[in-house]
């Protein structure tokens, strides 16, 4: 049974198998079905995610020195991409998502030696949203400090990315957790969903109005409305994600 099992495999991943797949999709597809090997097409997949994710940790690492240094870095990195060989991405509260946040591990578990720079993204991107917390940490206590009492926290945005409804692997979640588990009084606005079991959920006027720190993470839509960009920048919010560059 096993040895029949693994000729069904095989055959599964036989070049035969891929020209019959191919012709299949090309009953559908418009555009190019390319042709490879199962290998070659699963490193292909984690290629790509593991490329944004080492391009997002440079945008990230940059993003840490120059806080330490008191550089706009949404402007260093606007005046550097005018350069025609230089497209830095945007940084962020982390990575997230199903795949960019998973992705790279599995080329770093089956080649640990090789893969330095592909784990080091890893670590910057999650070291990211430890860096983020402590930020907000520094700046609650200054608040505290300020109004003599317990200050209410609001983490704007919680998905993984602008604009859409899905917490999988969210950097924003993650820092939200890690101030609730601190101790600290947390309310969120994520105008994606209607409702989460861990956080408590408010409206964006309500956040604008009763939050003593206000905590940028996902650059939503309804973030980047001047009128609220305004309001945000007159409470100096933090600004993990560019809304007011």
């Amino acid at each position: 049974m096993t040895t029949r099992r693994s000729e069904m495999q095989e055959d599964s991943l036989s070049p035969a198998a891929t020209a019959e797949v191919s012709a299949f999709y090309k009953t559908f597809i418009r555009g190019s079905v390319l042709e490879t090997d199962a290998k070659t097409a699963e490193m292909c997949k984690l290629t790509e995610n593991s490329f944004r994710d080492v391009n997002i940790a440079f945008a990230n690492e940059l993003s840490m020195i120059c806080a330490r240094e008191g550089i706009d870095v949404w402007n260093l990195i606007q005046l550097a991409n005018r350069h025609p060989r230089v497209n830095i991405l945007q940084p962020g509260a982390g990575v997230g998502g199903h795949c960019i946040a998973v992705d790279p591990w599995f080329i770093v578990a089956r080649n640990p030696e090789q893969a330095q720079l592909i784990r080091t993204a890893r670590e910057v991107n999650n070291h990211k949203s430890v860096w983020a917390t402590n930020q907000i940490k520094i700046a609650v206590a200054d608040a505290s400090a300020r109004t003599g009492r317990q200050p209410t926290i609001a983490c704007l945005g919680l998905a993984f990315k602008p604009d859409i409804d899905d917490l999988r692997e969210s950097p924003a979640v993650l820092i939200a957790e890690s101030l609730l588990s601190a101790g600290h009084d947390l309310v969120a606005v994520e105008p994606n969903i209607q409702v989460h079991e861990q956080f408590v959920l408010v409206s964006l006027e309500d956040a604008l109005r009763q939050a003593d720190v206000l905590v940028v993470l996902v650059k939503h839509k309804q973030f980047t409305d001047p009128a609220v960009a305004t309001q945000l920048r007159e409470a100096r919010a933090l600004d993990f994600c560019g809304v007011l560059a």
